[in-house]
Formats: structure tokens, C-alpha cells, sequence
């Protein structure tokens, strides 16, 4: 029996999320240069608030900021934006605005996907129609994932809105200009038995025998297209939960459509404990987010903020 899927699944519900690189991995001064705003609401959905989590430098000058929005792991049932404090202080540290954000679980039979992806999305829309009041720059935002959570910001870096409903931010892309993926599943279609698609029944509704479209419609590595935005992939080489079999499918598909994409491996497993591990993450990670969005930011006012649309 092909035991991969069962590993994969359980990791996903079970194992706790990449909480981000540990404090003395960004400057010495420590996080008196962070301000954190907890519990922003940025949407209601079906009678759910979803709130976020905003990481600013504290001193933010006369400029706007690259954002980036963290989006933690858990199986997509569990699990929060709790889990990315560690990251949303580091990168504010470095310059960045990172807005940690919750989505709805799948619990029982409520919230199946896409639901996940929709929430996502609005989270992206949501921060650029309210960048102005973040210092935010709409036109450079990444993503950064862990596991469950690097599936939906792999996503936000090649998929338009899907539920664009909400007439208030109907103007706004969903779209990011670079993605972090970090342990994340790219294709639900391989390594896969009876035990382990258990799960993925419930959670995309529907067995892959039947509608085998709805399996790939969720896996990133079935949405490659040249004008995807460029990827950082990291993967443990020892992780047992998601096989890097499924990173180096994704980087291998981005880079035959010519997106720019970067292949990371890391000695160590799933959740990158050792402090190792968490530090090369955290260089990665920085270096990446400096290429795709800081290094090309304008000195523009604070008070520009323009959609991007």
C-alpha cells in the first residue's frame, strides 16, 4: 500500500504550522521596531467574521511599504493566524508590512473548498483597498504559506478572483507579484490511496474517480501559466508529510513556462524546527521578498495608494 498520502494528509491536519523564523534571526534591537494591530476584521462571510493580524515597522517614513500577506497551515481545519507571529515580526523588522490572516475552516461539512481560496483572495483585495491607511503599496504584495497555507498562496500567485461579490472591492486584484511556498502539497492527484483521500473526499466534495477536474482545479501545480508571478519554493529534505516530490514538480512545471522560480532545499523536516533550518528560511525568505518587491519599490507618498487593478 502506497503510504505517501496517508503521511502527507496527516501532517497536514496534525502537524502545528511554520510559526516563522525565531526573534534573533532579524535585527538585534528586537521587536520594539514592530507595531502589531490584532483582530482586524477584513470580512464576514455566511455569518463569519475574519479578522487579521497587521505587522508595521514602527517607524514607517515618508514611503510606501511592500506588503506581504502570511497565510498559516493546519490541514485547512484547523489552526490560525497565530502561527505566524514569528514571520509577521521578522519581515516588519525588514521593512515590510505582513498581514497574518485567518480563513474559514473546513469543519465537518461546512466550509468545503474553495472557501479557503475565496478568503484568501479577499484578504489580498482587502489590504489594497485599504493600503493607504497601512502605508501599503498595492502594486507590491507577495504571499508566504506554510503546508495547507502555502497551497492557498501558491494560488494567489496564479489565480484571478473567484468570488468577486463583494462590490466593495470589486476593483481590486487578488493577485500576488511573488509567492513563498513552504511545505506545501502542489498536486492532489499523485500519491494517493483509499486512506489517504479519505480527507480530500470531504474536503473538495467529491471523489477523484468521479470528477477527477475538481482534484486539479485545487492543486497549484495544474494552474502553471508563464504569467504566474515568481515563486520561492522550500522543502525539507527529510519531510515525511508532503513529499518533495510535489515541490519539485511545481518548480519544474514554472520553470518550463518561464516563470522565475527558485528551488530551496533544507535539511531538516515538515515544520523546520531546528534553528538551521529556520534561519536559511528566513534569508530565503528576505532575500526573495527584496528582489520581487522591495528592491523595485517607488519613494512614493504615503498617502498615494492607488488600487491596483
Amino acid at each position: 500500500m502506497n503510504r505517501i498520502a496517508p503521511l502527507l494528509l496527516s501532517a497536514l491536519l496534525l502537524a502545528p504550522a511554520c510559526a516563522g523564523p525565531p526573534q534573533e534571526m532579524g535585527p538585534r534591537s528586537g521587536s520594539a521596531q514592530v507595531t502589531v494591530k490584532e483582530n482586524i476584521p477584513y470580512a464576514s462571510v455566511n455569518g463569519t467574521e475574519l479578522h487579521l493580524d497587521v505587522y508595521e515597522p514602527t517607524e514607517m517614513g515618508g514611503h510606501l511599504h511592500p506588503a506581504v500577506v502570511l497565510i498559516h497551515g493546519g490541514g485547512w481545519d484547523r489552526l490560525d493566524k497565530s502561527t505566524m507571529h514569528g514571520m509577521g515580526q521578522f519581515l516588519a523588522r525588514s521593512g515590510f508590512v505582513a498581514f497574518a490572516v485567518d480563513y474559514r475552516l473546513f469543519r465537518g461539512d461546512e466550509n468545503r473548498w474553495p472557501a479557503q481560496l475565496d478568503d484568501v483572495q479577499r484578504a489580498v483585495r482587502w489590504v489594497r483597498a485599504n493600503a493607504a491607511a497601512y502605508g501599503v503599496n498595492p502594486a507590491r504584495m507577495g504571499a508566504f504559506g506554510h503546508s495547507a497555507g502555502a497551497q492557498l498562496a501558491a494560488l494567489l500567485g496564479m489565480e484571478d478572483t473567484r468570488d468577486n461579490s463583494d462590490s466593495s472591492l470589486a476593483a481590486y486584484s487578488s493577485r500576488v507579484q511573488a509567492v513563498v511556498d513552504v511545505s506545501g502539497p502542489t498536486d492532489f492527484t499523485v500519491h494517493r490511496d483509499a486512506d489517504g483521500a479519505e480527507f480530500l473526499v470531504h474536503f473538495l466534495g467529491t471523489e477523484y474517480a468521479k470528477h477527477p477536474e475538481v482534484w486539479r482545479d485545487a492543486s497549484p501545480a495544474f494552474h502553471v501559466s508563464k504569467s504566474d508571478a515568481p515563486f520561492l519554493i522550500v522543502h525539507g529534505t527529510g519531510d515525511q508529510n508532503v513529499p518533495i516530490a510535489q515541490a519539485q514538480e511545481l518548480f519544474e512545471k514554472l520553470k518550463a513556462a518561464g516563470v522565475p522560480a527558485s528551488f530551496v532545499k533544507v535539511d531538516d523536516a515538515h515544520t523546520f524546527r531546528t534553528p538551521e533550518a529556520r534561519r536559511q528560511l528566513a534569508v530565503e525568505t528576505l532575500a526573495f521578498f527584496n528582489h520581487y518587491l522591495a528592491d523595485a519599490q517607488e519613494s512614493t507618498p504615503r498617502s498615494g495608494g492607488a488600487a491596483l487593478q
